[in-house]
């Protein structure tokens, strides 16, 4: 999927994970995006939890959230 994005969305998508994965691990967690989203309701965590993580680990590789944002 990221290979149909331009190089220039791309590294615009890889940035924005970058700022929002605090801890550099690779991946996204439930606390990191509360810090970085503190308005975000619980349902709207929740929704994306169903629909953004799709091998159900809790957290959000690069993949699935480009997957989820573009």
């Amino acid at each position: 999927m990221a290979a149909e994005l331009p190089d220039e969305r791309l590294a615009q998508l890889k940035n924005t994970f970058a700022a929002i994965d605090t801890d550099g691990d690779g991946y996204i967690s439930e606390s990191e995006l509360k810090k970085h989203f503190p308005d975000l309701p619980a349902e709207a965590l929740g929704a994306m939890s169903q629909a953004a993580d799709s091998d159900q680990d809790g957290r959000y590789s690069l993949e699935e959230f480009i997957r989820t944002v573009s």
